[in-house]
């Protein structure tokens, strides 16, 4: 049963890699790289790479041949400070994404506007990197070369190191394509990162009700009866009146949160109730595989 489950996991995780990989390559080829946005990585080095070959040289570098010329050595500095197993996931990831990037073919995929290409480029890279980031992998380059920095330079965390590559890159992008090119790159940096955080935490994020109440056995049975959620009460003391009450904890949905609010209010209309965002909800009643 559990080798059957491990197998499931790791399919998963192959088509999660399969898919991520194809977006990510999909978004590099076909819309950072015609309109010259640099977002950072190896994908925006070899988009510079392109540009100012085709610029300076006889002919321009391929994005598939730039990934490799500045992968390689990014895999085997990672190789020697965390061992061959640590990468082999984001090795598959490098390997197929450098493979479409050479089978891709010649497109427009989007009209040439910078606004349009920061907010579907990052859309279509952002969920394809969230999927990297549930397989376990990414697509090499700042984010494995900041991991593999961290062991020698403890004393600065990993996104700080990513950041700081990325910076050099996307400032490398600014000498290269200009301020304009820059300015919506940044842009787009950041609609990712929402996008990102959006893939990982995808059905995971709820609502947290904090109730206090002298009528907190009445509004806690309730909860339970009418919304079937849990209801975890801690022994509380205010600190002004000395007086003992019952903290109720609810996690919810925002359904379950006007309910609960009409629940407390018909109890207790002088009761103190505090909502909290929560990122990550693992459990019965929520996202119950954990990974």
């Amino acid at each position: 049963m559990k080798n059957t489950r491990n197998v499931r996991s790791l399919v998963l995780d192959v088509l999660l890699m399969i898919i991520g990989a194809t977006l990510t390559a999909v978004s590099t080829k076909y819309i950072y790289d015609p309109a010259g946005l640099v977002t950072g990585g190896v994908s925006g080095l070899s988009i510079i790479a392109r540009s100012v070959s085709a610029r300076y040289l006889a002919r321009e570098i391929p994005l598939w041949l730039s990934s490799i010329i500045f992968n390689i050595p990014i895999f085997l500095y990672a190789m020697r400070v965390s061992g061959l197993r640590s990468i082999l996931r984001t090795g598959f990831v490098w390997i197929l994404m450098t493979v479409e990037l050479y089978l891709l073919p010649e497109m427009t995929l989007i009209p040439d506007n910078l606004l349009l290409v920061a907010i579907y480029g990052s859309i279509l890279m952002g969920v394809g990197s969230g999927l990297l980031l549930l397989a376990h992998a990414t697509s090499g380059g700042s984010d494995m070369l900041g991991e593999s920095l961290h062991h020698h330079i403890r004393s600065v965390s990993v996104g700080r190191l990513i950041q700081v590559i990325d910076g050099i890159i996307v400032a490398a992008g600014l000498l290269t394509f200009g301020i304009e090119h820059t300015l919506y790159a940044l842009i787009s940096v950041f609609i990712m990162g929402k996008v990102v955080d959006l893939v990982l935490n995808r059905g995971r994020s709820a609502r947290m009700a904090t109730i206090i109440s002298d009528e907190s056995e009445l509004i806690a049975s309730e909860i339970m009866a009418t919304l079937n959620r849990g209801v975890t009460g801690l022994n509380g003391c205010g600190m002004y009146t000395g007086k003992d009450k019952r903290v109720l904890i609810c996690i919810c949905s925002n359904k379950d949160l006007v309910n609960i609010k009409d629940i407390v209010r018909k109890h207790d209309p002088r009761a103190f109730l505090v909502v909290g965002n929560v990122t990550e909800a693992l459990g019965e009643g929520f996202v119950e595989e954990w990974s």
